[in-house]
Order: structure tokens, then C-alpha cells, then sequence
């Protein structure tokens, strides 16, 4: 059996790391809703202006004269890719109006299992054993996050906003996919229409003139800096590594979103949301190490049989 070249392990942990990074920057998005003083509707509105005039000059300097080509390039695919992310972006923020937090979280902690049915169903592409094993320990994890709302809010969910929360994870899990089934479409200009189609769709119930400068400085970075650097780098990303180990990484939003809350706005997030996120980080950290000995592995017995190789050929055997 043939291990993983060189290049293909490097270009996997590259595939990791920037993933890691979208999970960071997405994790900024409850902090930056909670700072600005707009509705849901108009800040939905304003944050996919500035996340498609982000992702749009990006291409622009990348590509350009050839910009036009390139989006009318992406495809079937592409719009699919467009569409989830743009679903999935709209669905969260109105989610959490209608539902509990810890309703949201549970349910959209379901995408990495979602993401590797829908890979092995699609793709043909296995979810290693030790994968499952990190999904569920992270899923106990988020669970532990938010038990604490169960008891203290009870009354706070809602059929709908259930309903709007598995469909962000559905939507998640569907984009992701859709990224590294085409690995050879360009997303960028798919995220820059996901983007879009979000202000589109809230401009019917958007106010965008009740946002004043200092929401606008705001929502501009929670549109070009929270959600489009955060596509930039997740789908760089995604399309490197298995769809299931994708989702299950960018579980990192959920961990670290309480965090900064907490240290900007001094919310404490409470002992539950603290070792609810350890048990998810002590479940990616043992996935990656296993997956970094698995590769390491790979190497040596692959530097292996070519000095053996080369070794019988020195001999004429």
C-alpha cells in the first residue's frame, strides 16, 4: 500500500491550519452582533454588503481583467456552494432570535456528522473510525457548553427556530462538500455571491439608515473581516482535507465565540461553556496528533520501501 506523499501531507495540515483560522475569525461574529445596536434584519443586511464589496475587490486584484470570466466561471457548483453558505449565514442570526443558545449550538454541532454521511453517501469518501470518535466527544462537549441554558431558560425555545437551526448545519455541511468535491472551482467569487444573496434576501425587512457610523465601522468589519476572510481561509481549506475533518475543526467557532464575550464585554460564560470547551479542544487535539503520528508513520515506511528499493536494484535482485 502506497502512503501519502510528502506534498499531500503538507498540503493537508496546510488544509487544517487555515481551516482552524476561518473558525477563529467566524468565532468573532457573536461579539460583533452583540456590539452593534441594529436589528437582525438590517445587520444581515449591511454585513453581506461589506463581505461581497471584501471578497469582490479581493478577486478584482487577483484576476483582473479576467474577474467577469471568473465568476461566470463557477458553475452549478459554485451557486450551490453560494447558496448553502448564504442559507446557513441568514438562518444563524435569525435562529438565535427565535430559539435558545444552547438549542443553536447542540444543533448546529450535528454539521460534522452531517458532512461525513453526506461525503461517504456523495463522494464514496470514508470517515475514519477516530473521526467519529472526535465528532462525538465534541458534540458531548458543546452540549456541556450550553447545559446550562437548559435549565435556566427552558421556555426559550421553538419549533422554527430548531427548524432554522438544522438547517445552518445542513447548509454547512452541504457547502462543504460541494468544496471539496469541486476542488478545481474557484469559491472565491461563490462566497462573494453567498454574500450577496444574504443582503438581497434582508433588504425587504432591512432599515439599513438606522445604522449610524459607528455600526457602520462595525458591521464592516463583521462583514469583511469576520465572515470574508474567514470564507477566504475556509475554503482555501476545506477543499485540502476530508469533509467530515473540515466541519469537525471549524467546531472551534462555538469554543472560542464565548470566549471573546467574555473578555471584551466581561459576560462570563460560566464553568459549564469552560469545560464543555476543553473536552472540544482536547477532541481536536487528539484527532490532529493521531492524525500527525498516522502520517508520520506513512513517511517512514514509505522512505522505507524506497530505500529498499533502491537498495535491491544496487544488487541486481
Amino acid at each position: 500500500m502506497i502512503g501519502p506523499t510528502p506534498e499531500g501531507t503538507r498540503d493537508r495540515r496546510r488544509g487544517r491550519l487555515l481551516v482552524a483560522a476561518a473558525a477563529v475569525f467566524w468565532s468573532l461574529g457573536g461579539l460583533l452582533a452583540r456590539s452593534a445596536d441594529t436589528d437582525p434584519w438590517t445587520t444581515v443586511f449591511w454585513r453581506g454588503i461589506f463581505c461581497a464589496a471584501f471578497l469582490l475587490a479581493v478577486t478584482a486584484l487577483r484576476e483582473g481583467r479576467g474577474t467577469p470570466a471568473v465568476f461566470a466561471g463557477i458553475g452549478a457548483t459554485g451557486v450551490g456552494m453560494a447558496i448553502c453558505f448564504a442559507t446557513a449565514s441568514t438562518c444563524f442570526i435569525m435562529a438565535l432570535h427565535r430559539t435558545s443558545v444552547a438549542n443553536v449550538l447542540i444543533i448546529q454541532s450535528l454539521s460534522p456528522f452531517m458532512a461525513g454521511l453526506l461525503g461517504w453517501l456523495w463522494m464514496g469518501e470514508r470517515v475514519a473510525a477516530r473521526t467519529w470518535l472526535a465528532m462525538t466527544v465534541a458534540l458531548v462537549g458543546s452540549g456541556i457548553m450550553v447545559s446550562r441554558y437548559l435549565y435556566a431558560a427552558p421556555a426559550q425555545g421553538s419549533l422554527a427556530g430548531d427548524g432554522l437551526a438544522l438547517t445552518v448545519a445542513l447548509s454547512f455541511a452541504l457547502a462543504t462538500v460541494l468544496l471539496r468535491r469541486r476542488r478545481q472551482v474557484q469559491m472565491l467569487p461563490a462566497a462573494a455571491l453567498a454574500a450577496a444573496l444574504t443582503s438581497a434576501v434582508a433588504s425587504f425587512s432591512a432599515v439599513p439608515g438606522s445604522a449610524d457610523a459607528g455600526d457602520l465601522l462595525l458591521l464592516a468589519l463583521f462583514g469583511a473581516g469576520q465572515l470574508g476572510l474567514g470564507m477566504i481561509l475556509f475554503t482555501a481549506g476545506a477543499r485540502r482535507i476530508p469533509v467530515a475533518e473540515a466541519s469537525l475543526i471549524a467546531v472551534l467557532e462555538s469554543v472560542l465565540g464565548p470566549v471573546w464575550v467574555w473578555l471584551a464585554l466581561g459576560e462570563n460564560p460560566g464553568a459549564p461553556s469552560l469545560a464543555g470547551g476543553v473536552v472540544v479542544l482536547a477532541a481536536l487535539a487528539g484527532h490532529t496528533v493521531a492524525d500527525l503520528r498516522l502520517e508520520r508513520a506513512a513517511a517512514a515506511a514509505a522512505a522505507q520501501s524506497g530505500s529498499g528499493s533502491r537498495n535491491r536494484s544496487s544488487t541486481g535482485t
